[in-house]
């Protein structure tokens, strides 16, 4: 199956990755059980930043995500399906535009909008059906910001905290850009380019960027 095929991105035959799955990559766990303590792991030991972004190809490369500490919902979706097709279990990028209702300040200052795009979250395939989860939002933020993180089971779709504890709209989808066999960087720089213009139009070549 093309889900379970190593890539350029999805370069899990590095050491870095097989280091990461080693704890669930035994014969005495299900496909459910691995996939939910890499989902978990992946979700909290990388901590959300979405205010750093880079379009350097290089740098989409699961193995380098892996050795961060930070990364945005893109990045840990790529080092949770590299370590997810390391371990037989197949899985794909899902992309969209998502909209934030909550500490949006910062991005409508850069942005001009509190739209983020593209958004990525993670498809798997699990008994026989494909399931949405997200580990953009590690537990402590979402701690911070009294949201629910999110929690997979293995047999339910996982990807959005449309509320917070106190029932203040959290996000929500707006587009859904479908699935796809690999990181579409091409996709993703036009993307970017279309929908925040001001951040290249700068008469500069840009590869990466913080706000």
């Amino acid at each position: 199956m093309k889900y379970l095929q190593s890539t350029y991105f999805f370069d899990y035959e590095d050491k870095v990755i097989q280091e990461l799955i080693a704890e669930f990559n035994r014969d005495t766990l299900s496909d459910k059980e691995r996939t939910i303590g890499i989902y978990t792991k992946v979700r909290d030991d990388w901590r959300y930043d979405p205010y750093s972004i880079s379009i350097a190809k290089e740098k989409y490369k699961s193995s380098f995500l892996a050795e961060k500490t930070t990364g945005n919902c893109v990045e840990k979706s790529v080092i949770l399906i590299a370590c997810l097709r390391a371990m037989k279990i197949p899985a794909r990028l899902h992309l969209g535009k998502v909209k934030n209702h909550i500490a949006v300040e910062r991005l409508i200052e850069k942005f001009g909008t509190n739209e983020l795009t593209p958004h990525g979250m993670v498809n798997v395939f699990l008994d026989g059906k494909w399931l949405k989860l997200s580990p953009a939002f590690n537990k402590t933020l979402c701690e911070k910001f009294n949201v629910e993180p999110l929690e997979f089971d293995g047999e339910n779709s996982s990807f959005l905290q449309q509320f917070n504890s106190e029932g203040t709209k959290f996000m929500e989808y707006l587009e859904d850009y479908g699935f796809f066999e690999d990181v579409p960087l091409a996709f993703m720089v036009d993307n970017l380019k279309e929908h925040y213009p001001s951040i290249f139009d700068t008469g500069e070549e840009i590869t990466e960027f913080k706000i």
